[in-house]
């Protein structure tokens, strides 16, 4: 890589010159840094330790929760970093990292979904043959199949877009995003932007359509069920997950697709944070809310954390009162040796 020499930090979007407003942003990200990796956390260990939740559903699920805490732990810590300490700066090689991380989970992130609309569809359509299909086997390679191509999709454009020679090293936007770098390349880019956005535009549209001809076929199926009751059920568990793509879609389309200035704009912080902030947040309270069985594990962790902390709470206090009453019965002891002794 050539352009090693030429620039070995860039400068990335700054939030504001006044230390009181950094504050505010590095308070405002902290807290959704914070919720995220709670939220994500107890999606992984609500199914992880309940037997219920041991199905395909759920493994999908706690793969898009590891791919959600990865995305957001590559830009968010960065921001939060330079917000506090009043800097610009990210290291070239932690732009390139930032850059193939990114799209690592992102990518991993779009396959999964698709992998998850498959699993609905085989679920509700063929439920007489969805324990053969959708077995153990199967699950663990659709997840790779995901985990395998974002790596391959982050390589080739971190490749693609590092490869470039750079006139500067400002980028408007508070992390290395790839629309910005080629903005500032010196070569002319044209034909590596028009690359990615086909290529880009080309995964995301193939994805997209498995999953609406997948949801098409459920919902023709789900309105084939007689009760109010099996389409409720059957509903609980699309709704979520159409909601989770439609987001995940719409924002990063908007990001990708729509022209880069050559000055920076509240608008396309804004933006950039819908895709990159919003949806790992927003996910596990998604599916958290209309999944009966995901709230009944969380309970039950809650219900198991309050009983052991009472536990805990009933044998300190019991251990303090022995103290107690060893202590007050050794002072009897000693008062009555010295009464004793005294007469």
């Amino acid at each position: 890589m050539p352009n090693v020499s030429e620039f070995s930090t860039f400068l990335l979007l700054g939030f504001s010159d006044q230390f009181e407003q950094n504050m505010l942003y590095f308070t405002l990200f902290l807290v959704i840094y914070i919720a995220a990796l709670i939220a994500n956390a107890l999606i992984i260990l609500a199914v992880s330790f309940h037997q219920q939740l041991h199905k395909p559903m759920y493994f999908f699920l706690v793969n898009l929760s590891v791919v959600d805490l990865g995305s957001i732990s590559v830009t968010i810590p960065k921001a939060m970093i330079n917000a506090f300490l009043n800097s610009r700066e990210i290291s070239y090689y932690g732009c390139i990292t930032q850059v193939f991380s990114l799209f690592f989970f992102l990518i991993s992130d779009l396959f999964l979904l698709t992998g998850m609309a498959y699993d609905r569809y085989i679920a509700i359509c063929d439920p007489l043959h969805y324990e053969s299909i959708m077995d153990r086997k199967a699950c663990l390679q659709l997840a790779a199949i995901a985990w395998i191509i974002g790596f391959l999709y982050s390589a080739l454009h971190t490749c693609s877009t590092f490869a470039v020679t750079f006139c500067s090293n400002v980028v408007n936007q508070f992390f290395c995003e790839i629309p910005q770098l080629l903005k500032v390349s010196c070569d002319n880019s044209y034909l590596i932007e028009v690359g990615v956005i086909l290529f880009s535009a080309f995964i995301v549209f193939g994805c997209f359509s498995f999953i609406i001809v997948s949801y098409v076929q459920i919902f023709k199926s789900v309105f084939r069920i007689p009760t109010s009751q099996g389409q409720s059920k059957a509903f609980s568990t699309c709704i979520p997950h159409l909601i989770v793509v439609s987001l995940f879609i719409s924002t990063g389309s908007v990001a990708y697709l729509k022209p880069t200035s050559d000055f920076p704009s509240n608008m396309d912080t804004v933006i950039t944070v819908l895709y990159s902030v919003v949806p790992p947040l927003m996910n596990p309270i998604i599916y958290t809310m209309r999944n009966r069985e995901i709230k009944v594990a969380l309970w039950k962790m809650f219900k198991c954390d309050i009983t052991s902390r009472n536990l805990s709470l009933l044998f300190i206090s019991k251990w303090f009162s022995n103290i107690k009453v060893l202590f007050l019965e050794r002072k009897t002891n000693f008062t009555n040796r010295w009464h004793n002794e005294s007469k």
